[in-house]
C-alpha cells in the first residue's frame, strides 16, 4: 500500500531585498512546474491541482509580492516589472529552466510576458484568463491622457493609505465573504482558501492576507503593441482557458489569441474566472492532455 504524501513545504528566497515565499510539493528528480496564482490570491489555491499533479511533476507554487506569505512591497508600488523580475528570480535561483507553467489570471500575464522574454525557459504555459484587459478595454484607457491616468493613480492611492483593511470577527464571516465573491466555489474548498487567506490579528479579528495596495494598477505599463510582441515571441505550446460564464473577454473572437505562434484557446462550460475552481475534474483533463 502506497503511504500517504505528505502537504507542500514553505520555503523562501529573495527579490529585489523582499522575502518572498513558495511552496514546494517534493519530487525533485521529476520535471519542474511551477504554479501561479492571481491577484489577491495565494499559492494554496493551487493545492487540489498539485495534488493531482505532484507524483509527475516536481511542483512549485509561489505567492506574489504583496500576497500570502510574502513580504509586501516597501512603498506600496506593484508594477508588472517587479512581478516579472520576482518571477525570473525564482526560475534562476532555483535552476527551473526549462520549466512548465500553469498560471492564473495575473499570473498568466505574468508568464506569458516572461516567456516572451525568455522562450527557451519555457517548455509549456497553460494559462487560465492571464491576457489582461480586452482590447475594447485598453481602447477606453488608451483615450485618457497621462494626466488622468496619474491623477487617478494618486486618487485611488491616497483613498487606500486612508482605508483599514476589513477586519472580521471569525472565519466564518471570512468564509462568507470569499463564496459572495465565487459563488461557483463549493463550501469545502472556500474554507480551504479561506483558512490559508487570512492572519489572524492582535484583536482575535481576521484579515485577508494581501496587501491592500495591490488592487492600484500603476498608472502606466507596457504598450499594447510591446505585449503583443512578447506573446508572438513565445515559441512554446500555449494552452488560453477561459471560462464560458466570466467577464473576460474571448481571445478567439477578440483577435489576441492571433499573435500567438501556438496556441490553442479553450472553453469551458459552466465557469468564470476561476475556471480552475469552477469546472476542477474537466480542467484538470484538460491540462493533462496537453501536458
Amino acid at each position: 500500500m502506497t503511504a500517504p504524501l505528505e502537504g507542500p513545504t514553505s520555503r523562501f528566497y529573495v527579490s529585489q531585498r523582499l522575502r518572498l515565499h513558495y511552496v514546494d510539493w517534493g519530487n525533485p528528480d521529476a520535471p519542474p512546474l511551477v504554479l501561479l496564482h492571481g491577484g489577491r490570491d495565494h499559492c494554496r489555491n493551487w493545492d487540489w491541482t498539485a495534488e493531482a499533479l505532484r507524483r509527475d511533476w516536481h511542483i512549485i507554487a509561489p505567492d506574489l509580492r504583496g500576497h500570502g506569505d510574502s513580504q509586501w512591497s516597501g512603498d506600496g508600488n506593484y508594477t508588472m516589472a517587479g512581478y516579472l523580475y520576482d518571477f525570473a528570480q525564482l526560475i534562476h535561483q532555483q535552476n527551473l529552466a526549462p520549466v512548465t507553467i500553469v498560471a492564473h489570471s495575473l499570473g498568466g500575464n505574468i508568464a506569458l510576458r516572461y516567456a516572451g522574454i525568455y522562450p527557451d525557459n519555457v517548455r509549456k504555459l497553460v494559462a487560465i484568463e492571464g491576457l489582461g484587459p480586452s482590447p475594447k478595454v485598453l481602447a477606453e484607457r488608451a483615450s485618457e491622457t497621462v494626466v488622468d491616468r496619474m491623477r487617478k493613480w494618486v486618487d485611488e492611492s491616497r483613498k487606500l493609505a486612508g482605508r483599514l483593511p476589513r477586519r472580521y470577527a471569525s472565519i466564518e464571516e471570512a468564509f462568507k465573504r470569499m463564496q459572495e465573491e465565487n459563488p461557483h466555489l463549493s463550501p469545502e474548498r472556500a474554507r480551504h482558501l479561506t483558512a490559508h487567506g487570512v492572519n489572524q490579528n492582535e484583536d482575535g479579528t481576521y484579515g485577508w492576507k494581501f496587501d491592500n495596495y495591490v488592487r492600484v494598477w500603476p498608472p502606466y505599463d507596457m504598450t499594447r503593441r510591446d505585449v503583443e510582441l512578447l506573446w508572438s515571441a513565445i515559441t512554446c505550446p500555449t494552452l488560453l482557458v477561459y471560462g464560458k460564464e466570466s467577464w473576460a473577454s474571448d481571445p478567439s473572437i477578440d483577435g489576441r489569441a492571433a499573435h500567438f505562434r501556438d496556441a490553442r484557446v479553450v472553453l469551458m462550460e459552466k465557469a468564470g474566472h476561476w475556471v480552475h475552481h469552477d469546472r476542477f475534474e474537466a480542467f484538470l483533463d484538460e491540462v493533462r492532455a496537453f501536458l
